[in-house]
């Protein structure tokens, strides 16, 4: 036996050492691997990975985009005087890699099989010399995405695109070769990078972190900060074409839209240009710019329904497309000034997510032309001299929280002319895209964030909350949403199988056991009254019709089949009392307004609620949550900056309903009530960025027990009895990449 994997790796070194120079750590997507301790991290948590894994794993990152015969991999692994079944130990190490590194052989992100030779690395690897992939190799053609986020999650308009299109048909398999890719920023997670633009001449970055404002030379990684107003926070977000100016945004105060600025990187004082707006982008002649706003003055709206068009100083703003129910994407122009290309996000009737298609509408004329309508369309774009439109499309189960860039070649008229070609191969989402103006370099933002349930206890009454500790140990996104009655088990949806299933994992329990499994993405998980069956949704697949209807079903908590309680149109968001209490409430959205109804688990819908009906043109205004004695129904916002924030107590019988302020937040994300009945627990949050978990008693008594700077908060679960506490929280990084030779 070869003993420790340190011991191992010391003994290879001597064999076969790294060009001088290299790191010990080696670092590729989301993960970094030491060469000396053999361990691997994603994220900066550490991943459990296998003698043989590893080590066929840093034999490829010695050499990334070569092949790796199998003999060397077998010569690397096994002395000569070993006899074992050569084939089926690495066929079997390589899988082992891939399942760790969430990838495929079919899809693959970063382990190629390279037929009857070997294996290549495909990834770009800090700190090994790149070496170009021969453009003949060919890589499988992307299954359809499906990506769902219910509206019980905290989701980004036009994140999700779930139309079906032909992009699985058509897209070359062809991966283009020499591509160069690069990161330009390092931020640890604990410091995301959060805007950034690269320059039209691609010597310079302009980016944003929680630290401040700067501007990092690209060739050498000089780097310095921006002089800017004390108090005045921008966000980078598109280059004047002169090089010295770039147009930010700024949110100036918590009761203050979003608006337009230009900023002088040689100083002085920042001009405003927009009250009103978001994603500015300038015309390559650099006199217009197009930018998102609402239909409405600001006041509990987000700026992303119309396209709008002003002048560079600012004058003669005129709206180009937009109204109704959909929303936009950030637009961006062609290279000759005459089009605009965007992502639109159609919320649908009947679905509880957007559909997202890709177009392009001539300046002059308002005409409209769509290249894209399909599954896991993300909503930033580019568009390159040489006319191709970059974008961001979601990777298929098991990889369905990363996403890569493709191009798509268009004509004078900006229509789809040619095949798309995929252009990444990363790990995490890929977004915020921007290209220099001759179109030999793009900047990308690289993001992954991974959620996953934590558990904290409550103690003096409730008064203090232990620290946080993390109960699901997997990668893959884990979504608490109730308790077992006995208090000892969470119960959540993961998609660490492919599918969003449901699980139970006690609090002291290293893994989860499977509840209810599916090849359908179930959602909201949730307790009868009497606490004996799961009660949870499925809503339609992907592509599908608004009139197919969401199907509510039950199964027993310790097992059995599960059976159908009734099927319904748009249902997005379900709920039921603790007995004594036999209330079931669920919730239907279209576009507009929310409709509340009761239902029992065994007969089917019941009576609507009608002053329960929520009337708003914000599609994630809709938040609600039922007390657990069954009388009364909190809600609030859940999406952008609150005039005042507030939650809403409204008693499902004939008593007055009442509004509790909830005073220092900007904004109060989700909510649930405390076990009691007497409080809510709710996510308030900040502009720049801080969230905090808050006990709001029904007496108006306001209490922060958790603040989270460093990690996204979603919401918190309380247990039956009142003694613990089921918290979402996300950790991940952001920073930002480069492509050249693309």
């Amino acid at each position: 036996m070869w003993g420790s994997a340190s011991a191992r790796l010391q003994g290879m070194s001597e064999a076969k050492s790294l060009p001088a120079g290299v790191p010990d750590t080696l670092r590729f997507g989301v993960f970094a691997v030491d060469r000396k301790t053999g361990e691997l991290r994603r994220n900066g948590v550490k991943v459990r990975l296998q003698d043989q894994p590893l080590q066929i794993l840093l034999t490829l990152l010695e050499r990334p985009g070569e092949v790796v015969t199998r003999e060397e991999l077998r010569g690397r692994l096994w002395p000569d005087d070993t006899f074992v079944d050569f084939e089926h130990s690495i066929n079997t190490a390589v899988r082992r890699l891939r399942d760790v590194l969430g990838d495929s052989a079919e899809n693959p992100r970063f382990v190629e099989t390279v037929a009857r030779r070997g294996y290549r690395f495909l990834a770009p690897v800090s700190g090994v010399p790149e070496v170009s992939v021969p453009p003949e190799v060919a890589v499988s053609r992307p299954h359809a995405v499906r990506r769902w986020w219910i509206l019980g999650v905290v989701a980004v308009a036009l994140l999700v695109g779930v139309i079906v299109g032909w992009h699985a048909a058509t897209s070359t398999a062809t991966r283009a070769g020499n591509i160069s890719e690069r990161r330009l920023t390092a931020n640890a997670p604990e410091l995301p990078v959060i805007d950034g633009v690269i320059s039209p001449d691609g010597k310079y970055l302009a980016f944003t972190d929680s630290g401040g404002f700067y501007l990092r030379q690209i060739d050498t990684g000089e780097t310095h900060a921006i002089s800017v107003p004390s108090g005045f926070d921008p966000r980078p977000r598109s280059w004047f074409p002169d090089g010295s100016h770039i147009l930010a945004t700024w949110v100036a105060g918590p009761r203050e839209p979003e608006s337009i600025w230009e900023v002088s990187l040689m100083g002085g004082t920042p001009r405003k240009l927009v009250a009103q707006g978001a994603w500015p982008a300038v015309s390559p002649d650099g006199s217009k710019i197009a930018y998102l706003a609402s239909a409405i003055q600001f006041k509990y709206i987000a700026l992303n329904k119309e396209i709008w068009l002003v002048r560079s100083d600012g004058e003669q703003p005129h709206k180009l497309t937009g109204g109704g129910d959909d929303v936009f994407g950030p637009p961006v122009w062609s290279p000759d000034g005459k089009r605009l290309a965007f992502m639109r996000g159609k919320f649908m009737a009947g679905m509880p997510f957007i559909r997202c298609q890709l177009e392009t509408v001539n300046v002059a004329t308002g005409e409209t032309n769509t290249l894209l309508s399909m599954a896991g369309l993300r909503p930033t774009i580019a568009w390159t001299p040489d006319n191709r439109l970059i974008y961001s499309l979601g990777e298929a189960v098991p990889n369905q929280n990363d996403s890569n860039l493709w191009a798509l070649k268009v004509d004078g008229e900006g229509r789809a002319a040619g095949n798309a070609i995929r252009l990444t191969h990363g790990t995490g989402e890929a977004s915020a895209i921007s290209v220099t103006s001759d179109g030999k370099r793009l900047a990308y933002f690289r993001q992954a964030v991974e959620p996953d349930v934590y558990v904290a206890d409550l103690d003096a009454n409730g008064t203090r909350l232990s620290t946080p500790r993390r109960l699901t140990l997997d990668e893959r996104a884990d979504f608490p949403y109730s308790w077992t009655p006995d208090s000892k088990s969470v119960i959540f949806t993961s998609d660490r199988n492919g599918r969003f299933n449901i699980f139970r994992q006690g609090v002291h329990d290293a893994e989860p056991e499977i509840l209810v499994r599916s090849d359908e993405d179930l959602a909201i998980p949730r307790l009868s009254p009497d606490g004996n069956s799961i009660i949870y949704l499925i809503t339609p697949p992907n592509g599908a019709s608004g009139e197919i209807p969401s199907r509510l079903m039950r199964a027993p908590l310790e097992g059995g089949p599960p059976q159908l309680v009734l099927e319904a149109i748009g249902i997005n968001n379900q709920q039921c009392a603790r007995l004594p209490s036999a209330v079931c409430i669920i919730s239907r959205f279209e576009p507009g307004h929310e409709q509340f109804f009761y239902f029992d688990p065994e007969k089917g819908m019941g009576a609507e609620i009608k002053k329960a009906e929520i009337h708003s043109i914000n599609a994630y205004d809709f938040n609600w949550s039922l007390s657990p004695d069954g009388q009364m129904l909190a809600m609030s916002k859940r999406e952008g900056i609150q005039e005042l924030p507030e939650i809403r107590i409204l008693p499902l019988r004939d008593q007055p309903e009442k509004t509790i302020p909830v005073p220092g937040w900007e904004g109060v994300g989700s909510i649930d009530w405390a076990a009691d009945s007497k409080s809510v627990w709710a996510t308030g949050y900040s502009s720049g960025g801080g969230k905090a978990l808050v006990n709001v008693a029904l007496t108006g008594r306001v209490r922060p027990l958790l603040a989270e700077k460093e990690m996204t908060l979603g919401w918190a679960i309380p247990s039956p009895d009142g003694k613990h506490l089921a918290i979402w929280k996300a950790h991940g990084d952001s920073n930002v990449w480069m492509l050249e030779n693309f």
